[in-house]
């Protein structure tokens, strides 16, 4: 199966942080003919394990399952869902977003309805509506209507787009954070069919709640290096200062140097330079994001792990769609590679 359409297939599925199961299936499906081992931990987390040599250093790859979404928190007697976030979700993307509820009796189809426009008074059309003042609408006429339709407290409810290519290079869909680091770690291990460092390939769970999967990951695995694929934001676009996201999409790899919780590691920032530059990939440095990523919970495991990221630039991230180049994602493919098999050399 080709990388773009390994990511066609994680970004459809849902995958709502704390409900991986569809993800997690697809990861283990995935991942099995290139590992000589895989596993689920007690949390939900898939690790894929490709031996190596017993002396040579160990390497945790990890990408993170879970993506931003909603979750059902009460049904009105009108049979309307009202919803909590989960996830860092802005509210003004909210408004009028068609989105699916996962039920035990299948999926329903929905939209965020909210106060129509034109009864709104001058001062309400100035203020950003509150998620707390949204509903999703799925078409219930009462409470009994909708629990019979299947909705309950506490189902997922993702957003319903779907993936499409657009342009030369450039695809679009939902959860690229961090399907598209998914995708990426698939088509790692399939190229590497011999390797001496023993490789955790690792899918996490409930990381946009907290890193939650990787901190347990990281914890059973204790490697000696420590690498996430992930996304981040891609700044080239009207509006975006390039001091505040110098990232461009289409110009490589980004490698964090700092972020909110990791400063990367001297040795694994090196092994990621050198292996790009030896490899002529293009990469791009990063620094002062104010989010993080799981190698933030991996650099912190037990008496320390050294950890770094390879980010692929994304236009629009944590909102219903994003938008990022197949060309960054090879190269992130690439750079991953080429690090981990010159680990041994630095480690």
């Amino acid at each position: 199966m080709k990388l773009i359409d390994v990511l066609e297939k994680l970004s459809n599925a849902c995958g709502v942080a704390g409900r991986e199961e569809e993800i997690r299936d697809l990861m283990k499906k995935m991942l099995e003919p290139n590992v000589d081992e895989i596993r689920e931990d007690k949390l939900g987390n898939v690790i894929g394990i490709k031996k190596g040599k017993k002396d040579a250093p160990t390497v945790m790859l990890a990408a993170h399952m879970d993506e931003i979404g909603l979750m059902v928190k009460n049904i009105t007697k009108e049979g309307f869902l009202q919803f909590a976030k989960i996830g860092g979700i802005d509210d003004r993307i909210l408004i009028a977003q068609r989105i699916i509820v996962h039920t035990d009796k299948g999926p329903i189809a929905g939209i965020v309805g909210s106060k129509p426009p034109h009864i709104l008074k001058e001062e309400e059309k100035k203020k950003v509506i509150e998620a707390d003042d949204l509903f999703i609408d799925v078409g219930a006429s009462d409470q009994k209507d909708a629990q019979k339709m299947g909705a309950r407290v506490g189902d997922a409810v993702s957003f319903d787009i779907k993936f499409a290519k657009v342009g030369k290079d450039a695809v679009l869909g939902k959860a690229f954070d961090d399907r598209v680091g998914c995708a990426a770690l698939i088509e790692t291990m399939r190229r590497l069919p011999k390797v001496e460092c023993t490789i955790y390939a690792t899918g996490t769970v409930q990381e946009e709640v907290g890193l939650r999967g990787a901190t347990i990951a990281a914890f059973q695995i204790y490697p000696d290096v420590g690498i996430a694929l992930d996304v981040t934001v891609a700044g080239d676009t009207p509006g975006v200062k390039e001091v505040e996201a110098p990232v461009k999409m289409r110009k490589g790899p980004a490698l964090t140097v700092a972020d909110l919780g990791l400063i990367t590691h001297p040795k694994v920032l090196k092994l990621f330079i050198d292996s790009a530059e030896e490899n002529k990939i293009p990469y791009q440095l990063e620094t002062g994001m104010r989010g993080t990523t799981d190698a933030s919970k991996i650099a912190l495991t037990k008496e320390g792990v050294p950890s770094g990221v390879i980010s692929i630039p994304s236009r629009y991230i944590h909102s219903p769609a994003s938008m990022l180049s197949l060309e960054d994602v090879e190269n992130a493919v690439k750079l991953a590679v080429a690090s981990i098999k010159n680990a041994p050399k630095y480690f």
